[in-house]
């Protein structure tokens, strides 16, 4: 299944007045890098969220969020978004305020 172009428009359109992301293929999807680190992204029709550790228990009561796992092996700090969590455009800038955050603590690449 290809990755939700849909969403990755919108993405493009919340991201870029805001900060400079690039765009990278990866995970058979797309992810947004924010100083070279993967910031948001979409997997199938996932919205991918970058949130680190801190912030990944309290993300993952949010609607929609659960564990990032692709491959049989969570990632801590990573969370995947099911439709009903980003459909909404403040649903959607909330997500994409908790990445940039941790964006924040990030060294460049």
């Amino acid at each position: 299944m290809p990755y939700n172009q849909q969403l990755a428009e919108r993405l493009r359109q919340k991201l870029i007045p805001i900060v400079r992301a690039d765009e990278k293929k990866m995970f058979g999807g797309i992810g947004f890098m924010v100083n070279g680190n993967m910031a948001v992204g979409v997997h199938k029709d996932y919205l991918i969220v970058r949130v680190g550790a801190d912030q990944h228990s309290q993300a993952l009561n949010l609607p929609g969020a659960k564990p990032f796992d692709i491959t049989g092996k969570p990632m801590s700090g990573w969370i995947m978004v099911a439709q009903e969590g980003y459909s909404a455009d403040l649903s959607l800038e909330h997500w994409i305020t908790l990445a940039l955050e941790f964006m924040k603590t990030l060294p460049p690449k």
